[in-house]
């Protein structure tokens, strides 16, 4: 376990308070077969059973009585079979000590502590699921279908969750920032690679390898492409080309399951064309203007909309938009370059805690989602940030062939861009520069020790 029972007692402990009354069913994840039984992808525990208990073993669920203020570690001991290809592991009774539960018990007891609650008349809080096993036993525990269970999720508990797992301790910034120092080396290595004729999976093998290592996994699939115009373009076989840009979106995850998160986009050959120098300086001061606006109390979509307005400024001076530039972002034309949020939270879950539902994430009744509008439905934080919060800080610039030929076609957003030009700019590519930022009391600051490379200069002097 990361950290003493008593930091996860105290974590259940609060949520029991929360929420007040009912039973609380936290499952944990079961191992998932490749292609058949025993062989399995490499385990990856559910993150929030993980921040209440701290276990990393297969086939737990942890339920917690409200109104009884009872604990219960549930899970069935491994027997002799299983020793004898794994070894000896604690058992449920040793791991609930460990992790400060007062009760265990075996599997077939959960459904006798859901069935009594039931009975009561008492409330079962459980979490949207996401994997189908637990789909499955959530319908014989509660007979609520998988097709209902997202719908039937317990709204308090989702925002409970939430509220705790934002906010994240000294401990866990150390975590995160110990998952940056690993996505350091993967980035520099990557940089260091970029060169004509080396394969994008080659560069995306040699740096997963070193999550491999340093690490638990990668926090995501690596992005890793010439084609950075690809929101999620992953690694081709295709070898680098010189003059182009090679657009790196990798992270790491600890062996205790927290992530880094950071993009770079790097001149293939070592250095940048005159309009790649253009289009990538407003990348990097709309990156860098982000971090002048986050701070405790500001709304995350002002954050947002300040960047889009700095970069709509920035591309009218080049000629590829025109006209007032808060009517051009009202209405979205600067999304035909920047069709995503500036940023996400981060923590346990590179994109942390996006399965309980990105509305309660992201947004609550003082700010929001817009879903009407391209661009502006793809945010995934609006709220006021608070000191503790881990985000993402991720301006871009993309030239998406489709998209000017879409919005061309249409006339959509035709007073504010320049179609004509727009059109010389279909072989550009995308540029994205992404770093992990802590809320602090006054501000915000970058993660890691050491700052991956992103100004033109540094980046230019780090390939020579």
């Amino acid at each position: 376990m990361l950290f003493d029972k008593k930091t996860y007692t105290e974590r259940r402990q609060v949520l029991a308070q929360r929420i007040g009354s009912g039973l609380i069913v936290l499952p944990g994840n079961n191992e998932s077969p490749v292609n058949y039984p025993a062989n399995g992808y490499q385990f990856r525990q559910d993150s929030t059973f993980l921040y209440y208990f701290g276990l990393h073993r297969d086939g737990l669920v942890g339920v917690i009585d409200c109104d009884e203020r009872r604990e219960y570690l549930i899970g069935n001991d491994i027997d002799i079979e299983d020793i004898v290809w794994f070894g000896q592991v604690d058992s449920v009774a040793d791991m609930a000590r460990q992790t400060g539960v007062e009760h265990s018990a075996p599997m077939a007891q959960l459904a006798v502590l859901v069935e009594k609650a039931r009975k009561q008349g008492r409330r079962i809080h459980f979490l949207p699921p996401y994997r189908h096993d637990l789909m499955i036993q959530l319908m014989d525990l509660t007979g609520i279908h998988p097709s209902r269970q997202r719908e039937a999720a317990s709204v308090e508990l989702i925002k409970a969750v939430i509220d705790q797992r934002a906010v994240k301790s000294q401990g866990e910034v150390e975590e995160i920032e110990r998952a940056c120092a690993i996505g350091y080396e993967m980035h520099t290595t990557a940089m260091k690679m970029c060169a004509p004729g080396v394969t994008e999976q080659e560069i995306a093998g040699r740096i997963s390898g070193i999550a491999s290592s340093r690490g638990c996994i990668v926090s995501f699939p690596s992005i890793l492409s010439m084609h950075g115009e690809i929101m999620h373009g992953y690694p081709s076989p295709r070898p680098l080309e010189a003059g182009r840009l090679m657009l790196c979106d990798c992270g790491a995850e600890t062996n205790e399951n927290y992530c880094s998160d950071n993009t770079r986009t790097t001149p293939i050959g070592g250095h940048f064309t005159q309009r790649q120098r253009e289009i990538y300086q407003i990348v990097v001061d709309c990156h860098d203007y982000a971090l002048t606006l986050a701070k405790p109390g500001v709304k995350w979509w002002d954050v947002h909309f300040g960047v889009a307005r700095l970069m709509t400024e920035r591309l009218k001076e080049l000629g590829l938009m025109r006209g007032d530039t808060d009517e051009a972002v009202e209405a979205g034309a600067h999304a035909m370059f920047f069709p995503h949020g500036l940023g996400h939270m981060m923590g346990m879950d590179v994109h942390d805690m996006e399965g309980l539902g990105q509305t309660y994430v992201g947004f609550d009744d003082e700010v929001r989602p817009r879903l009407d509008q391209f661009g502006t439905n793809a945010l995934r934080c609006g709220r006021r940030l608070q000191e503790g919060w881990v985000m993402t800080d991720e301006p871009g610039i993309y030239f998406i062939p489709a998209l000017i030929d879409e919005w061309r076609a249409t006339g959509h957003c035709k007073d504010f861009l320049n179609f004509d030009l727009l059109e010389t700019y279909k072989d550009f590519g995308g540029i994205r520069l992404e770093d992990d930022i802590l809320i602090t009391h006054d501000g915000c600051r970058m993660l890691g020790e050491k700052t991956i490379p992103y100004h033109i200069k540094d980046v230019e002097e780090f390939i020579r």
